[in-house]
């Protein structure tokens, strides 16, 4: 019992040591950010799990020796690390309220008892975040078919809704560098809460490398766009209000979707569609292929980005790597955006994201958010976790903002246009 006492003593220590300061080393790197990720997101269920291997260490007579005192010591140690952990998550609600604050009327406010809150049964057993109460999926629709390949998408909606009924719509891009990673793997915390409380969100694929190259990724988003445009309503969505939101590549895909919009050379085929969107929420994305603060490593520059996403040389074809970034498209129509990141990220460096924010509130004529998060790592939202919690509760409140200023000045706008028809009929009656 003393060794099992001093091995979990030492796992759990390097592991909470590694979440505070990950590894970022060339070898090192991805397993720093998995325990990292695993440590942060999960605390509250490792502190648990410290304290109940000390006590079942302890009843088993582990701390009668000197080895068992030793790996209790090393328990105490992670446990006061994983306190400090939580600390942080729990000042994530904060963090979020200031970064809404930034909304032009303050931060949305809820009457009480209105919108459905996330279930703290899922951040106590996380295994439960694809079981929502009064959500329904409907799975593996073909939304295109291109390069040989069938592209689906899922959708997970309210369970009540029915066609016709106009509910706020929003396309959700999965990560994975371009090159791996599938829907339904991802943002599940965000779509179950985004359905329970009204919206249709759609979980699409799309063409990955190395056998494509962009923009084919992003081509593929759009052609999702088009299927909303033509299909949602007949599962209660309203084509007219769809937002894009997405994580890490599909972060970068997701601003790219937002500030590209309607532009013939990403539509191929479908040049017609209108592929804008009212809102874009992108988590931890790329939004800066051209390097320029020398922030990217070896890895991502040379081996993803060149070798496998663009496939060209950056000194070579420089242009390519300005059309695959988002900070390059920004302009003065570009949707609200509310950006999430984490300072703990170590796969996306956090200076790009604070340049792009900056680049785009120096242009938009739309509210520009950014919610930097104490503590989190990359991939955060994976987990429901308290964290996780409270920006999804945020990301809803900021959508539904949007979707409800939107539909309120849409009945002043028809309003409008019938008085104006009325008007050019009787020359008598004047429309201000």
């Amino acid at each position: 019992m003393q060794w099992l006492l001093l091995v979990a003593g030492a796992v759990s220590s390097l592991a909470v040591f590694n979440a505070a300061r990950p590894r970022t080393g060339r070898r090192s790197f991805v397993l720093g950010f998995f325990a990292s990720w695993y440590a942060i997101e999960l605390a509250f269920h490792w502190l648990v799990l410290v304290v109940v291997v000390a006590a079942v260490g302890i009843a088993g007579g582990g701390a009668d020796h000197l080895v068992g005192l030793l790996g209790l010591l090393l328990l105490a140690q992670s446990a006061v690390g994983l306190l400090a952990l939580c600390r942080e998550s729990l000042r994530t609600g904060a963090q979020v309220h200031r970064a809404l604050s930034d909304l032009p009327d303050g931060p949305p406010r809820r009457a009480a008892g209105e919108g459905a809150a996330f279930p703290w049964s899922h951040v106590a057993l996380p295994v439960l975040m694809r079981r929502r109460s009064g959500v329904r999926q409907v799975r593996n629709l073909t939304f295109a078919r291109v390069a040989g390949q069938e592209l689906r998408l899922d959708l997970t909606l309210p369970a009540t809704t029915q066609p016709g009924d106009k509910r706020p719509v929003i396309l959700q891009i999965h990560g994975g560098a371009w090159v791996i990673g599938k829907r339904r793997q991802q943002a599940q915390p965000l779509l179950q809460h985004l359905a329970a409380n009204g919206w249709v969100c759609v979980d699409a694929d799309y063409r990955l490398s190395p056998g494509a190259t962009f923009p084919d990724h992003l081509v593929d988003c759009k052609r999702a766009l088009a299927w909303i445009a033509e299909h949602v309503a007949d599962f209660g969505g309203d084509p007219r209000h769809v937002c894009v939101t997405g994580g890490s590549a599909g972060g970068h895909l997701a601003a790219l979707v937002a500030l590209t919009a309607n532009q013939p050379r990403y539509q191929p085929g479908f040049e017609d569609v209108d592929t804008s969107v009212q809102a874009a929420v992108p988590f931890y994305g790329i939004y800066d292929f051209t390097n320029r603060l020398g922030t990217y490593t070896e890895l991502f520059q040379r081996r993803i980005a060149e070798r496998l996403v663009v496939k060209a040389f950056l000194a070579e074809e420089p242009e390519r790597f300005v059309e695959a970034s988002p900070i390059d498209h920004v302009h003065p129509l570009a949707p609200p955006f509310l950006v999430v990141h984490g300072d703990r990220d170590t796969l996306v460096p956090l200076p790009d994201t604070r340049l792009f924010v900056e680049r785009l509130r120096d242009v938009s004529g739309q509210p520009v958010l950014y919610a930097e998060l104490a503590g989190a790592q990359h991939g955060f939202d994976l987990f429901p976790s308290w964290r996780t919690a409270r920006v999804v509760e945020g990301i809803e409140r900021f959508l539904t903002t949007q979707w409800e200023q939107r539909t309120a000045v849409a009945p002043v706008a028809e309003l409008t246009a019938t008085s104006s028809e009325i008007a050019s009929e009787d020359p008598h009656i004047a429309v201000e």
